[in-house]
């Protein structure tokens, strides 16, 4: 079937006479060929944009590779697929190595009917896009006929651009002076109006001309550090991206909650079933463990993993480790013990604390808080990520977010001291710091679900929830009936809208997302 065509607009690209110039000699020096530069070119500037290091282009041969057509009528254009790899993060040099090697391959077969290739590829086919790519460079670099009519005058009219069959069509010509030396490349983007804005394709005009003037300069520059924005762009997007600006003072975990116990001694800071410990009892528990791990050699820095099942104690434990200036890592006593003996051999941690009885027998050691404490600098915690190769790998994050993370789920979460906060993820995922932030650091109470089914305070009237953080795939398998949270946020994974639409009516549903090196949330 035939391509649709979308409204079109053009937008025009002028290289000047001294880039061409350096573009020419740096095909020589790489012994490769303008276009083979150009497709470089646009390939990085796409891939720069977002568009991966697969980058497929097309691009029209003359078809004309027979001399029993040259004197023959007609038009015998064909299509070729380019596709260049930008994989392992390459130079631009390496990149036009790449390019001559695949641009040469496929010149060898422009004689393939792109038809013969689009049905031998057989891909899924639709009439909103080209079946192999959705990007054409043509270079037009050869002499322009001159029609020489006795008694007229001849003047080419260019017509405007009416319609766009690809999302981008970039078209160039090469242009000499008198003596061959290079005179500047022009020409212009045909683009999908439907698709791109004119403001769009003029940010794309601009970064083909920054990519190339960098190349030029710097041949060995990696393609991934080869910048698209000037300094007014960069300055403008940061200022956008900022967001407003919050006067938080940076603090320790210990320094928030410590203050918080001062100011609400007696109230009820954790909760799990029939247990619960005051503001102030959970600061002395927490500090003689503290003084216990000091005991032990643990000091500013040192990691001490804590391979205890949700519970009071873990919460003690977790406090009392940042007290004693030390990093806590979680780890989930739920996990295969293949899998814990490879965390804690590759973390080589100070202490290892693995059975409850060390957090509760510390009757000897005094409550107060240590002499010494940690800095914002200092490492809070130790998550284990898994990120985007699959292979675990320890995140470290220090103090200094915690503060801000508290104030921005004060004010959009709308967190007090007489909120009620559910603690259901599991302790080796981030998100049970969030949880445990969110309510020890604001006077809230922090309530435990149960050790092996943390979700039923959900659906526990009694336990009297206000606020709670659920993977989506946890909410779904909830009966909507039975979660009567007024304050809901979801996280971890993407959300499906039909789930929102669901679940959000009657409450405030908020979806949160961020990487663990980010303290836990980033919006």
């Amino acid at each position: 079937p035939a391509v649709a065509s979308y409204a079109g607009g053009v937008t025009a690209v002028e290289i000047p006479a001294d880039l061409h110039a350096a573009l020419a000699g740096l095909a020589r020096s790489q012994g490769v060929t303008m276009f083979m530069v150009l497709q470089a070119a646009v390939a990085v500037l796409l891939s720069r944009l977002g568009a991966g290091d697969d980058i497929v282009l097309g691009t029209p041969v003359a078809g004309r590779t027979d001399d029993a057509l040259d004197d023959l009528v007609g038009f015998f254009v064909n299509t070729l697929v380019l596709r260049t790899d930008l994989s392992g993060d390459p130079t631009f040099a390496q990149v036009l190595g790449r390019v001559r090697e695949v641009g040469l391959a496929a010149f060898e077969h422009q004689d393939v009917p792109f038809e013969r290739l689009v049905e031998e590829l057989s891909p899924a086919r639709s009439m909103a896009r080209h079946p192999l790519f959705q990007v054409v460079l043509a270079l037009h670099n050869n002499a322009e006929p001159v029609l020489d009519l006795p008694g007229l005058r001849i003047d080419p009219l260019t017509p405007g651009t009416r319609s766009a069959k690809l999302d981008l069509n970039v078209q160039l010509t090469e242009r000499f002076d008198q003596d061959g030396a290079p005179a500047g490349l022009t020409g212009g983007i045909v683009y999908a109006a439907e698709l791109f804005d004119a403001s769009t394709v003029d940010m794309i005009v601009a970064g083909l001309l920054r990519v190339l003037r960098t190349v030029v300069a710097d041949p060995d520059r990696h393609a991934g550090r080869i910048d698209l924005l000037d300094d007014a762009q960069r300055n403008r997007l940061l200022d956008r991206g900022r967001g407003p600006t919050r006067d938080v003072p940076p603090a320790t975990v210990p320094e928030l909650f410590g203050g918080q116990a001062r100011r609400t001694p007696a109230a009820v800071a954790v909760v799990q079933g029939q247990e619960q410990l005051t503001y102030d009892e959970l600061d002395r528990r927490a500090n003689r463990f503290a003084h216990l791990l000091a005991d032990c050699g643990v000091g500013l820095d040192d990691l001490v993993a804590l391979v205890l099942p949700r519970s009071i104690d873990l919460v003690v434990a977790v406090l009392g480790a940042m007290k004693a200036g030390a990093a806590y890592v979680p780890v989930d006593p739920g996990y295969p013990a293949e899998r814990i003996d490879r965390l804690l051999t590759g973390l080589k941690p100070a202490m290892v604390v693995d059975d409850r009885r060390t957090v509760t027998r510390t009757g000897e050691y005094p409550d107060t808080a240590p002499a010494v404490g940690p800095l914002p600098e200092h490492a809070a915690y130790v998550i284990f990520t898994s990120g985007s190769t699959g292979a675990p790998k320890g995140v470290v994050v220090s103090h200094r977010g915690i503060a801000d993370l508290v104030a921005a789920q004060v004010d959009h979460l709308g967190i007090d001291g007489g909120s009620r906060v559910a603690q259901v993820f599991s302790p080796s995922f981030d998100a049970s710091v969030w949880e445990l932030c969110g309510a020890l650091l604001t006077g809230a109470t922090l309530v435990l679900g149960p050790p092996d089914s943390p979700y039923e305070v959900l659906t526990d009237e009694a336990a009297g929830i206000t606020h709670a953080t659920v993977t989506p795939s946890a909410l779904a398998a909830l009966p909507a009936d039975t979660v009567r949270v007024p304050t809901l946020v979801v996280a971890g994974e993407a959300c499906p809208a039909e789930l929102v639409a669901a679940r959000s009516p009657g409450r405030r549903m908020i979806n949160a997302y961020g990487p663990t090196e980010t303290t836990v949330c980033a919006t």
